[in-house]
């Protein structure tokens, strides 16, 4: 993994709240993106007030939240591809499910999250893909209807959609990319909208983005 100067993230996670301010987006939450970076990355996240970290790959969440002090603890966004079979292995450290796009995966999340005789329910969100591209996970817009009924019945917590913007980059693409998953939600009653990194967070945030999730703008170059 790689190592980061913890004494620069303060600095840089200011710098992007002002982005994040002068685009217009005051409430926006800020995911700090550890994946591939070592545990001192969720210890400066907390310590610079970011609301949340987000992480891809259960194996090393595990590691991770092995050496994590308890007292530093951010809330967790799974924001990568998840396979069905490593849910069971890290439900007791994802407080956000970010990237749920099929049935198989709400049903195991409801299974290996959902407590009985409690009014906690597991968070996700549901991944859209806006953009078209088959490399991308993300249930197609049509989709989202019959995910957030099962999701639903299942006992899970809809909080929103999430989407990826477009791989070139291309601010216009972005755009669409974002309205059409803001329209989708709003549609739909759900509040929170997860788009936007480094590169086009202006744009997610006009375009309604309530959560961004942001990396190596903030930790430095991934090894």
């Amino acid at each position: 993994m790689t190592a980061v100067d913890a004494s620069q993230v303060g600095l840089r996670v200011a710098q992007i709240r002002q982005r994040i301010v002068a685009a217009g987006g005051s409430e926006v939450k800020l995911i700090a993106v550890t994946k591939t970076f070592d545990v001192a990355a969720i210890v400066a996240a907390f310590d610079a007030g970011c609301d949340g970290v987000g992480e891809n790959y259960a194996q090393e969440l595990i590691a991770k939240v092995r050496e994590l002090p308890i007292t530093k603890r951010l809330p967790v966004h799974f924001i990568g591809r998840l396979q069905t079979n490593k849910v069971k292995l890290i439900a007791e450290m994802v407080d956000v499910w970010q990237t749920v796009d099929r049935p198989e995966l709400i049903n195991e999340i409801a299974k290996r999250c959902v407590k009985q005789n409690t009014d906690v329910k597991p968070q996700i969100l549901l991944q859209v893909n806006a953009t078209g591209e088959s490399e991308k996970g993300g249930c197609l817009p049509g989709e989202v209807d019959k995910l957030l009924d099962l999701a639903t019945t299942k006992g899970l917590d809809v909080l929103g959609l999430m989407t990826i913007g477009p791989t070139n980059n291309e601010p216009q693409q972005a755009r669409l990319a974002f309205r059409t998953t803001r329209k989708l939600a709003d549609n739909f009653g759900l509040k929170q909208c997860s788009m936007g990194m480094t590169g086009d967070l202006e744009i997610a945030i006009a375009e309604g983005a309530t959560m961004i999730r942001v990396g190596s703008a903030l930790f430095g170059p991934r090894d």
